[in-house]
């Protein structure tokens, strides 16, 4: 055979199909195991085709049938003598049936790189094809047929498989043509500056081989432009509807590559509408793609004139996109506004711009952290060129001092001001320099305003002042606030030394201010509350390092002057706890602030007895101001008692008597007595920590003594009831602990790892004699699984019982069983267990595989079966008449009704635990036949060519679901893809121009300089009408 003819007869074609069951297989496995170099993969397959053409497309057409999980091999004779539509029939009825899974969904190690080595594969064919294969009418004619007959099957692993394919074919032909254009225009203007030279130095051979390559870069470009076409028209506009998700979502991606690669040919209106329209998606994972795809449109400047009528047309739904209920689909929708913001800031309008604002107090952290990029690119971006001249300039002065300004603004128009920490939160990624100008946001509180400078109102300054008390709290604690993010984690190295210096900074500069602060707001209940909370985010050390005691009595002396001025509960508890936050004995400063506390306590204590003593004089009745004197003074006194033990000024006397005198007398104020009772309770409870601190190690070991002797006693009277307590004991524990951290704990928590250590030391009472504690393991294992599996995962099987790291806990038991006890206990265990169960391996069935393992170490030397009852065993020490293979048996389902009488036969002599089958679990096999999936439960969205609907179609593989209707894949009259996915109502689509009619564009490239001018594209081709029109289906 020549290179590009046919077989010389059915013999030859058939020894080379013999041959070509190996080749076409290692093709795939190569590609499968994604570990050779592609372009030598590739250079082989073109070796074999230039050797033969039809033998090595029909590797070639086999690699994309096996591609597709299909087991049937298209064969030479089947290649030559049969049409397309023949052969995917063929293939079809070849189909395996048991398997529902193809490559492309296929889960494990081996099939994790499948997808990228398969579309590598197929960019690089065509890229070592580019020059001359593609162009042979041959090759490329018999890839597209195939792969769009392909993408028509009613097979969902072909239509996917096929699209895939059929789709990075058509962007590695956009590749080339791109390469084309250039090379065109490189040859044009190299034959006009030939051409412009003068006769005499005017090289004639040149110009007519400029002549000839422009000529053969213009019919490749014609070639080219036909393949594209046919791609686009044959696969593209059908599948981008596609019935499965997955399918849109690849149309949609490699669209937005070819509008950024080749913008001149495809960034037009006549493609763009593809994207527009399938942002209407039902599916979030699609409606994900045409956002990204835009994201990289947008982002490049050049192009935001072609996308001005698209904008227009679109911007709403993009906007409205911000709510969407997929939270990463409402995350894209705000990074695209942003980019689209960054093109023009015309085109948003206020109210565009306002609901993307009130994002930044979203409780869902990604969804914040976009809007506030967003709000500081509208907002705080912007700098004057004016402020070039004053960027060096500090405080009041500075660039910030206007930004800061405007968050204020901001914060108080949005009026959400307890919210001010998400705000801080949602901008600190973005806009951190400014958050953390704290010496411009201290110089706007203290310093007096510019020539000129509108001051800040009251109001303003309170909001000021939470904002600066936010993002102080964000750089220390180096975490969201309560509500964002899932808890605290650990920082890096970078991340701790941001973190000290910006404590370091917030000391030095607040040490020296807060006084000042204090001292300017001390009237002001909200300021000065948040003011006080400053200090839990020093670094005290500073006082003394940096030489700064003064401050700090200044510090001290505005504390206490508030304590005098103040009876507001929030603003007293504030004093209360900055005491304690500077009364630490690791620092030098702890007994200056002692001294200072004590002081003040002193006084407050000794006002309070006199106060105490006159309002409480016989025959006289107490005033108004007297009352208001002694609730006072209480009041100051309680907030301290809260966090400092004030036991040496005996307080429980002076209340006992004020309480005692309501009692007789009935006419004691209602605020007294409460503040009289809260602080007596104060009095009890710090009496109490110090006899529980002194008295703890004496009660633990008495108490410890007593437990272990009353265990002791109780498992000689009954070793399975004792062993049921402390299983239950242990479950009692576990619940507690669910109730107060929820399903999704961390079993490295101190609470959960004290339950195992608890169990631990339970397994050690049962000491070293096995046979003497058998049946009380057993049964306590066998309490131990039912409680693991007693609740199932409301999320279905795929997710764990909600209690199976409970199993974590039972396992510290594993090894007070026998070896051969542990082999039922296993079984016992498997009939609670599904199929899909024992394949699991993420870390929250660990406790499951550890409970396993326990029960499988040291079990498999025991050559005895279970089932069976065979044992190479004789008998036990204990008792030599019973055999093992007695005791190991299990009583028939007909016994099992009773759960609590069903582990053990007390009648039978036996010494290891009888389990009982627990009700018969359906197992995988046993189930009905499977559903299909919910993007298989309808035919279809769109009509579809039937010329491929006539081969007889098995449903277990076929996506078939209504066999009344009998009707094709896309159906006419089924629901559209489009549907509401907004979190709030948004009401349906509008149908814009609704009742226009077009036909698909052809692929028409851009001219050269030397082509004749395009037609201009119409300006409606935006028409979600045209989404349903037969004529692009």
């Amino acid at each position: 055979g020549n290179g590009g003819g046919k077989p010389g007869g059915p013999n030859r074609m058939n020894g080379h199909h013999q041959q070509n069951g190996v080749e076409n297989m290692m093709l795939f496995e190569v590609v499968k195991m994604g570990k050779s170099a592609m372009q030598s993969v590739v250079d082989d397959w073109i070796e074999s085709y230039k050797h033969d053409r039809d033998i090595a497309l029909l590797d070639l057409i086999n690699f994309f049938i096996q591609c597709s999980g299909c087991k049937g091999v298209v064969t030479a004779e089947m290649f030559r003598h049969m049409q397309n539509s023949e052969i995917i029939r063929k293939m079809t009825e070849e189909f395996d049936e048991d398997s529902g899974d193809y490559p492309l969904t296929m889960a494990g190690p081996q099939w994790k790189k499948f997808k990228s080595s398969f579309c590598e594969f197929i960019g690089v064919l065509v890229r070592q094809c580019q020059y001359s294969i593609i162009y042979d009418e041959y090759m490329m004619d018999t890839v597209i047929s195939l792969l769009t007959g392909l993408s028509d099957s009613q097979v969902r692993a072909f239509r996917h498989t096929s699209t895939l394919a059929a789709m990075k074919l058509m962007t590695a032909l956009v590749n080339v043509a791109l390469n084309l254009s250039i090379n065109m225009d490189n040859t044009q203007r190299q034959y006009e500056a030939e051409r412009n030279k003068i006769i005499g130095k005017r090289a004639n051979d040149r110009l007519e081989l400029l002549l000839q390559k422009r000529k053969e870069l213009q019919e490749n470009q014609d070639e080219i432009e036909n393949m594209m076409n046919a791609i686009f028209k044959g696969v593209f506009v059908h599948r981008y509807r596609d019935a499965i998700a997955e399918i849109r979502a690849i149309c949609i991606e490699e669209i937005g590559i070819w509008m950024k690669m080749y913008s001149d040919a495809f960034l037009n209106d006549s493609y763009l509408k593809y994207v527009g329209w399938t942002m209407h998606d039902k599916q979030g994972e699609v409606r994900l793609k045409c956002l990204t795809a835009l994201q990289g449109l947008y982002y490049n400047k050049e192009l935001n004139s072609k996308l001005e009528l698209f904008t227009s047309r679109f911007k709403d739904r993009i906007v409205s996109m911000t709510l969407d209920k997929e939270y990463d689909v409402a995350v894209q929708a705000i990074k695209l506004l942003t980019l689209v913001l960054q093109s023009s800031e015309e085109v948003l309008t206020a109210e565009d711009c306002e609901n993307v604002y009130h994002l930044v107090y979203s409780a869902h952290r990604p969804v914040a952290v976009a809007a506030g990029e967003f709000l500081y690119k509208k907002l705080f971006s912007r700098r004057d060129p004016e402020d070039d001249g004053i960027l060096k300039r500090r405080g009041r002065q500075s660039p910030n001092a206007n930004l800061v300004k405007t968050l204020v603004f901001f914060f108080l128009e949005s009026e959400l001001h307890e919210h001010a920490a998400y705000l801080v939160d949602s901008m600190w990624d973005c806009a951190t320099d400014l958050l953390k100008d704290w010496e411009c946001m201290n110089s706007l509180l203290l310093e007096e305003p510019l020539n000129g400078e509108e001051p800040l109102t009251d109001r303003q300054e309170s909001a000021l002042i939470e904002i600066m008390l936010c993002t102080i709290r964000q750089a220390a604690e180096c975490h969201p606030p309560v509500g964002r993010g899932t808890g605290k984690r650990v920082l890096t190295a970078k991340e701790k030394k941001t973190q000290l210096d910006d404590r370091t900074k917030i000391t030095e500069l607040f040490a020296v201010a807060l006084p000042q602060l204090l001292a300017k707001y001390s009237v002001d209940a909200e300021k000065v509350t948040n003011l006080l909370q400053l200090p839990q985010y020093f670094d005290l050390e500073i006082y003394t390092t940096g030489r700064l005691e003064k401050h700090l009595d200044a510090l001290l002396r505005q504390i206490r002057d508030i304590v005098e001025k103040h009876t507001d509960i929030d603003v007293l508890e504030a004093c209360s706890k900055t005491y304690h936050a500077l009364c630490n004995e690791e620092f030098t400063i702890f007994n200056r602030v002692d001294i200072a506390r004590s002081q003040l306590i002193d006084e407050l204590a000794d006002k309070f007895n006199r106060l105490l003593e006159d309002f409480l004089q016989e025959g006289e009745e107490p005033d108004e101001d007297d009352a208001y004197q002694v609730l006072s003074t209480l009041k100051r006194i309680t907030a301290f008692h809260n966090a400092h033990d004030l036991s040496r000024w005996d307080l429980f006397g002076c209340n006992y008597k004020l309480l005692k005198t309501g009692i007789e007398n009935g006419d004691m104020p209602e605020q007294i007595v409460i503040h009289a009772l809260q602080c007596t309770h104060y009095v009890i409870l710090w009496q109490l920590a110090k006899i529980t601190e002194s008295s703890s190690t004496k009660y633990y070991n008495d108490y410890g003594d007593i437990i272990k002797e009353t265990m002791s006693k109780t498992r000689q009277i009954d070793k399975i009831q004792c062993a049921k307590t402390l299983i239950l004991s242990l479950q009692q524990l576990f619940n507690e602990m669910i109730q107060e951290n929820g399903y999704n704990f961390d079993r490295s928590s101190p609470t959960f790892s004290g339950i195992k250590e608890l169990a631990r030391r339970f397994a050690l009472t049962f000491g070293l004699d096995q046979l003497k504690t058998r049946e009380a393991i057993a049964m306590l294992h066998k309490d131990g699984i039912e409680f693991a599996f007693k609740e199932p995962n409301p999320q279905g099987e795929s997710h764990p019982p909600l209690n199976l790291a409970f199993l974590d806990i039972l396992s510290e038991f594993s090894s007070k069983l026998l070896r051969q006890d542990k082999r039922t206990v296993y079984v016992y265990l498997e009939k609670f267990m599904t199929f899909q169960m024992s394949l699991r391996r993420e870390d929250v069935w660990l406790p499951l595989m550890s409970y396993r393992n326990s029960l499988l170490a040291g079990g498999d030397d025991d050559t005895m079966s279970v089932i069976s009852g065979i044992s190479s065993r004789g008998s036990t020490v204990r008792n030599k008449k019973t055999k093992l293979t007695d005791i190991l048996c299990f009583l028939p389902a007909e016994e099992s009704s009773s759960s609590d009488s069903m582990w053990l036969n007390r009648e039978q002599t036996m010494h290891t635990p009888v389990m009982m089958q627990t009700p018969q679990l359906t197992s995988t096999i046993m189930r009905e036949p499977k559903r299909l999936r919910p993007e298989e439960s309808y035919m279809g969205v769109y009509p579809m060519q039937p010329e491929h609907h006539q081969a007889p179609l098995d449903y277990k593989y076929v996506e078939i679901v209504d066999l009344r209707r009998g009707t094709s894949l896309m159906e006419d009259d089924e629901e559209p893809i489009v549907e509401d996915v907004m979190m709030s109502s948004e009401g349906r689509i509008e149908d814009l121009n609704e009742g226009m009619d077009f036909d698909t564009m052809d692929i028409d490239l851009p001219p050269s300089k030397n082509r004749r001018e395009r037609t201009e594209l119409k300006p409606d081709f935006f028409d979600p009408a045209s989404i349903m029109d037969e004529s692009v289906g």
